[in-house]
């Protein structure tokens, strides 16, 4: 039979997608259904004075408002280990508990009535007197303190780093030293956030964009301390996230009150202003590089200083200094990692978080130090390439970041690049070529599936896993038909519903590694149970026959000597009268994380066209060459790599939240003002993926991608444009006036 895994398979669930048969979070038609709509504080800090709801109780439709006055008093238990997902100190948004206000968007009312126009309408007239207190709404790195202690165990670390970086900075021949700013920047999904809430006597019921339907549960029943068994979360699809959707956000909680309150299903849906105060959004950073070199190019020391936004009720932190300490060569490291409390609504993770920090400073200071050097930039990373894990002293469990240079140099033509800044041109365009390198760290993660082997001969997979965009769907029934050797269209896989065995969280690129193993283990389990009922019965090909003596071959089984036919699945169930015969499996990570260091690696190679008279820049070309292990779906992959790619365009040239510090909120939360990339911003994007085949990683081999896609390219953009213009513009994003 042809392997299906590696194949460029179109997606199992796009037919249901663009026929409209796809019912997301917000699609569920339930009986009774009413809508929800939020009041939020207009002010930074302070505390809520009086409220009057005389006026929205007597509009149409209105049902209920529910005010810190009259909300129920939720519990509010802490969880004993918290989610990675979640921030790790400090205490979440307590919604409708008390007068006071965290931050300008908070929710401080709703509304529920019959229809949504209705709801909306009763939210406008609800009217607050609030007590202004002074906030902090200013960026001040001189606030900056180290991550606390439920962060440190995390490992989001304050310090790191080996040998003597300081002393050998000041000794080194060559030095550079520059700081890089990159602004708050915002999740902007074409599926907004919403849940629907169902209350069943004693039994919720929550529909809801997420992706981890089991941390919605968990988190669920703790704040209304509820068992997690008396909760079902569904969300079968998610019209895009990338890390927006990894936490329990407070609409959730909202939801669920509401819908408790009027004894009716409540549909709560976040609106696009309220997207960037209600969910997280990816820190404002400052980044303090400084290198120390040989004249010949060696890193002799490195010094990396990261300052980021938190809010001041919850402490949300990333890894931004784990690229540092294993990305290149160096015997000398400093890294620090400090937070800036600010009166804003909490940070989140959002594609790459911390990684795609980390690695933009220190690629920009790679090309800085290349040009002091007069050395190619891709001959500096050579140069300067780790063969071995050096924070952690540990080899990789495998590595192919020099077949990526090649690969993605040789495809982009790296070799036509004149070293000279303004030095290519084509017409009134300055043309620039720049790189850098990506990574990703690679993890697993405890995972169960379930198989059905059915008797019309096909196989139903399921797992409580997520599909944000990825192709989970479709590369899991990859995996589950090749194991069984069954037609792709013989098998089906199920998600999105905490009635189905347990998945990880749907973020970091743990997905494959993770639950792609656990379906293998019981696609192993099923055929095992069923080769035993074929050795133990009375009669059969199979009756009597040892273990080893039985082989699976081609969707059955089969004697391993090769004598007779095979057996499909179907006819042993037939034969021993079974409709279907069901198992499970799981994997977990093993000794392997001792033994070795993991990551995806990448080279991003970009070419920008540089309007001298207008400032405006143009990205006709991303190339870029990715070690990702084994690659289950070609297409899919692609798919990945360019998202990425268009997020590090964003990143680079448009996207930026406008923060007034006056009223401490995002002036342009909306998608007129917030730019994000478009078709007309996109030009050739490639993505090549090097073979790989990681088994000491995992025993399916692969590690991961959605990550890694997106680390480099808004450095390599900012290498170009410096390559195109002679301007080192080291704040993002880089817009005409900038360059002007």
């Amino acid at each position: 039979m042809n392997a299906i895994i590696g194949q460029p398979v179109s997606r199992v669930d796009g037919p249901a997608k663009v026929t409209g048969h796809a019912t997301y979070a917000a699609e569920f038609d339930l009986p009774g259904l009413v809508h929800a709509a939020m009041v939020v504080a207009p002010i930074p800090r302070g505390h809520i004075r009086s409220v009057d709801t005389a006026a929205a109780e007597r509009a149409p439709g209105v049902l209920a408002i529910l005010t810190h006055e009259n909300a129920p008093r939720l519990p509010y238990h802490q969880i004993p280990q918290r989610p990675q997902v979640d921030a790790q100190s400090g205490e979440q948004l307590h919604v409708l508990q008390d007068a006071e206000v965290r931050f300008n968007g908070q929710p401080v009312a709703v509304a529920v009535a019959e229809t949504l126009e209705q709801a909306v309408h009763a939210a406008e007239l609800v009217r607050i007197d609030y007590a202004r207190t002074p906030a902090l709404t200013i960026f001040d790195p001189a606030r900056g303190r180290p991550p606390s202690e439920g962060n440190v165990k995390a490992g989001r670390v304050p310090e790191l780093g080996r040998g003597e970086a300081e002393a050998a900075l000041a000794a080194a021949p060559v030095r550079v030293e520059a700081r890089y700013t990159h602004p708050r920047e915002h999740h902007n999904a074409i599926e907004p956030h919403v849940t629907i809430a169902h209350w069943e006597g004693e039994h919720l019921t929550l529909y809801d964009k997420t992706q981890w339907v089991d941390n919605d549960r968990k988190e669920i029943a703790h704040v209304f301390g509820i068992p997690e068994e008396r909760i079902r979360v569904v969300s079968p699809f998610v019209g895009g996230a990338f890390g927006s959707a990894l936490r329990t956000w407070p609409h959730v909680t909202l939801a669920a009150m509401a819908a408790q309150r009027v004894g009716r299903p409540v549909r709560l849906e976040l609106t696009r202003r309220q997207l960037y105060t209600s969910i997280g959004f990816r820190p404002h950073s400052e980044q303090h590089v400084a290198l120390g070199a040989t004249k010949d190019g060696r890193l002799s020391a490195l010094k990396h200083e990261v300052i980021q936004q938190v809010g001041r009720y919850e402490e949300y932190a990333e890894t931004v200094l784990s690229p540092t300490s294993h990305l290149y060569s160096c015997p000398n490291l400093l890294a620090r990692y400090r937070l800036v409390e600010m009166d804003t609504n909490s940070p989140c993770p959002m594609r790459a978080p911390g990684v795609v920090t980390g690695v933009l400073g220190l690629e920009m200071a790679m090309d800085e130090l290349a040009v002091e050097l007069n050395i190619d930039p891709l001959e500096l990373r050579l140069r300067n390439y780790a063969e071995t894990d050096e924070q952690k002293g540990l080899p990789w469990s495998s590595k192919e970041l020099r077949a990526c240079y090649a690969t993605a140099a040789e495809r982009f033509g790296w070799s036509r690049r004149r070293p000279e800044p303004r030095s290519m041109r084509e017409g009134d365009q300055l043309v620039g070529y720049g790189m850098a390198t990506a990574i990703y760290h690679s993890d697993r993660s405890a995972a169960t599936a379930s198989v059905a082997l059915t008797g019309n001969g096909g196989a139903v997979v399921r797992s409580a896993s997520s599909d944000m965009g990825p192709g989970t769907y479709t590369s899991m029934t990859q995996v589950a038909a090749e194991t069984l050797g069954l037609p792709l269209e013989q098998v089906r896989f199920e998600l999105g519903d905490t009635n189905l065995p347990y998945a990880p969280v749907h973020g970091g690129s743990v997905t494959m590694a993770s639950l792609g193993n656990a379906i293998v283990a019981a696609c192993g389990a099923a055929q095992k149970k069923l080769a035993d009922l074929a050795r133990a019965a009375q009669q059969g090909p199979f009756s009597g026959l040892p273990s080893e003596a039985v082989a699976f071959h081609g969707g059955g089984l089969a004697r391993a000597d090769g004598s007779g036919s095979v057996v499909p699945y179907a006819e042993l169930l037939r034969q021993h009268n079974l409709g279907w015969l069901e198992a499970e499996g799981s994997a977990q990570p093993g000794e392997e994380t001792k033994k070795y260091s993991s990551a995806a690696f990448g080279a991003v190679f970009v070419e920008v066209r540089v309007d001298e008279a207008l400032g405006t820049v143009r990205v006709p070309r991303i190339i870029g060459a990715y070690d990702v292990g084994r690659v289950i779906n070609p297409k899919t992959a692609r798919s990945q790599c360019i998202g990425g790619m268009v997020g590090g365009l964003g990143m680079a040239l448009e996207e930026r939240a406008d923060w007034d510090a006056r009223f401490g909120r995002v002036m342009n939360a909306n998608l007129a003002e917030y730019l994000v990339p478009v078709n007309a911003d996109i030009g050739v994007t490639e993505a090549i993926f090097v073979p790989n085949d990681d088994r000491n990683f995992n025993p399916l081999g692969v590690k991961g991608l959605a990550e890694v896609a997106i680390c480099g390219v808004a450095p390599a953009i900012a290498n170009a444009v410096w390559h195109a213009t002679g301007r080192r513009i080291r704040q993002l994003p880089i817009t005409p006036d900038v360059l002007l």
